[in-house]
Protein backbone atom coordinates (compact mmCIF):
# COMPACT_ATOMS: atom_id res chain seq x y z
CA UNK A 1 0.00 0.00 0.00
CA UNK A 2 1.06 3.26 -0.46
CA UNK A 3 -0.38 6.92 -0.93
CA UNK A 4 0.55 6.50 -4.17
CA UNK A 5 -3.12 6.54 -5.74
CA UNK A 6 -4.31 9.80 -4.15
CA UNK A 7 -4.07 12.24 -6.87
CA UNK A 8 -4.77 10.27 -9.50
CA UNK A 9 -8.60 9.42 -7.47
CA UNK A 10 -8.86 13.08 -6.84
CA UNK A 11 -8.45 13.96 -10.10
CA UNK A 12 -11.15 11.26 -10.97
CA UNK A 13 -13.61 12.23 -8.68
CA UNK A 14 -13.02 15.94 -10.30
CA UNK A 15 -13.46 15.28 -13.44
CA UNK A 16 -16.51 13.09 -12.71
CA UNK A 17 -17.97 15.71 -10.95
CA UNK A 18 -17.41 18.72 -13.81
CA UNK A 19 -18.16 16.31 -16.47
CA UNK A 20 -22.06 14.99 -15.02
CA UNK A 21 -24.88 17.32 -16.21
CA UNK A 22 -27.31 17.23 -13.42
CA UNK A 23 -24.53 18.91 -10.70
CA UNK A 24 -23.58 21.14 -13.40
CA UNK A 25 -26.81 22.29 -13.83
CA UNK A 26 -27.50 22.98 -9.68
CA UNK A 27 -23.83 24.64 -9.30
CA UNK A 28 -22.55 25.30 -12.73
CA UNK A 29 -18.60 24.83 -12.87
CA UNK A 30 -18.06 25.70 -9.11
CA UNK A 31 -16.39 22.76 -8.05
CA UNK A 32 -13.48 23.49 -6.24
CA UNK A 33 -10.70 21.17 -3.89
CA UNK A 34 -10.24 24.32 -1.53
CA UNK A 35 -12.27 26.38 0.30
CA UNK A 36 -13.26 30.02 -1.31
CA UNK A 37 -11.21 32.55 -0.12
CA UNK A 38 -13.44 35.57 0.83
CA UNK A 39 -14.74 38.53 -0.34
CA UNK A 40 -18.24 37.15 0.31
CA UNK A 41 -19.80 39.08 -3.35
CA UNK A 42 -17.22 36.95 -4.92
CA UNK A 43 -18.35 33.23 -4.27
CA UNK A 44 -20.84 31.49 -6.38
CA UNK A 45 -23.96 30.86 -4.28
CA UNK A 46 -24.04 27.31 -4.58
CA UNK A 47 -20.28 25.38 -4.99
CA UNK A 48 -19.20 22.27 -4.23
CA UNK A 49 -15.52 21.24 -2.64
CA UNK A 50 -13.04 19.17 -2.53
CA UNK A 51 -12.08 17.81 0.98
CA UNK A 52 -10.04 15.81 3.52
CA UNK A 53 -9.07 12.52 2.81
CA UNK A 54 -8.38 9.54 4.87
CA UNK A 55 -6.25 6.09 3.61
CA UNK A 56 -5.36 3.32 5.36
CA UNK A 57 -3.47 -0.10 3.94
CA UNK A 58 -5.99 -2.48 1.70
CA UNK A 59 -3.17 -5.68 1.38
CA UNK A 60 -4.43 -8.82 0.88
CA UNK A 61 -2.36 -11.71 -0.55
CA UNK A 62 -3.48 -11.52 -3.91
CA UNK A 63 -3.47 -7.47 -3.87
CA UNK A 64 -1.73 -4.32 -3.26
CA UNK A 65 -4.00 -1.58 -2.61
CA UNK A 66 -5.44 1.40 -0.04
CA UNK A 67 -9.20 2.57 1.42
CA UNK A 68 -9.57 6.30 0.62
CA UNK A 69 -12.22 7.92 2.46
CA UNK A 70 -12.88 11.28 0.93
CA UNK A 71 -14.66 14.60 1.69
CA UNK A 72 -16.86 16.21 -0.59
CA UNK A 73 -19.02 18.93 0.49
CA UNK A 74 -22.18 21.24 -0.84
CA UNK A 75 -22.26 24.63 -0.23
CA UNK A 76 -25.57 27.14 -0.40
CA UNK A 77 -25.69 30.53 0.44
CA UNK A 78 -29.53 30.20 0.14
CA UNK A 79 -31.76 29.68 3.17
CA UNK A 80 -33.14 26.54 3.64
CA UNK A 81 -31.95 23.09 2.73
CA UNK A 82 -33.47 22.40 -0.34
CA UNK A 83 -30.56 23.77 -2.47
CA UNK A 84 -27.59 22.23 -0.95
CA UNK A 85 -29.46 18.88 -0.54
CA UNK A 86 -29.79 18.83 -4.18
CA UNK A 87 -26.28 19.05 -4.80
CA UNK A 88 -25.77 16.66 -2.07
CA UNK A 89 -27.95 14.25 -3.91
CA UNK A 90 -26.13 15.24 -7.06
CA UNK A 91 -22.63 14.25 -6.07
CA UNK A 92 -23.92 11.29 -4.75
CA UNK A 93 -25.40 10.02 -7.92
CA UNK A 94 -22.48 10.89 -9.87
CA UNK A 95 -20.04 8.98 -7.49
CA UNK A 96 -21.24 6.14 -5.64
CA UNK A 97 -20.57 2.93 -8.07
CA UNK A 98 -19.05 5.02 -10.47
CA UNK A 99 -16.67 3.76 -13.70
CA UNK A 100 -13.93 5.96 -12.79
CA UNK A 101 -10.77 5.93 -15.22
CA UNK A 102 -7.58 6.50 -12.61
CA UNK A 103 -4.34 7.64 -14.47
CA UNK A 104 -2.61 5.07 -11.52
CA UNK A 105 -4.15 2.19 -9.73
CA UNK A 106 -7.61 0.34 -10.64
CA UNK A 107 -10.65 1.29 -8.41
CA UNK A 108 -12.19 -1.28 -7.39
CA UNK A 109 -15.65 0.17 -5.37
CA UNK A 110 -16.63 3.53 -4.62
CA UNK A 111 -19.16 3.62 -1.79
CA UNK A 112 -21.32 6.61 0.27
CA UNK A 113 -20.05 6.22 4.03
CA UNK A 114 -21.81 9.27 6.00
CA UNK A 115 -23.30 12.84 5.56
CA UNK A 116 -23.40 15.59 7.62
CA UNK A 117 -26.23 19.02 7.37
CA UNK A 118 -25.04 22.34 8.65
CA UNK A 119 -25.94 25.83 8.87
CA UNK A 120 -22.92 27.78 7.66
CA UNK A 121 -22.33 31.55 8.92
CA UNK A 122 -22.59 33.97 6.22
CA UNK A 123 -22.32 34.17 3.17
CA UNK A 124 -22.23 30.18 3.31
CA UNK A 125 -26.03 29.41 5.47
CA UNK A 126 -25.96 26.00 4.68
CA UNK A 127 -23.81 22.94 3.93
CA UNK A 128 -23.64 19.22 3.49
CA UNK A 129 -20.62 17.10 4.21
CA UNK A 130 -20.18 13.79 2.70
CA UNK A 131 -17.92 10.52 2.83
CA UNK A 132 -16.89 9.22 0.43
CA UNK A 133 -15.14 5.47 0.41
CA UNK A 134 -12.70 4.60 -2.32
CA UNK A 135 -10.78 1.35 -3.13
CA UNK A 136 -8.17 1.42 -4.86
CA UNK A 137 -6.02 -1.39 -6.46
CA UNK A 138 -2.14 -1.47 -7.65
CA UNK A 139 -2.65 -2.17 -11.62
Amino acid sequence: MSYAFSFALQAAVYRRLAADPDLAALVGGAIYDAPLPPPADAMPPDYVTLGEETVRANDTKTSTGALHDFEVTAHSGRDGFDTVKRIAAAVCVALVDAPLDLEAGRLVALRFLRAKAERGPAPEKRRISMRFRAVVDQE
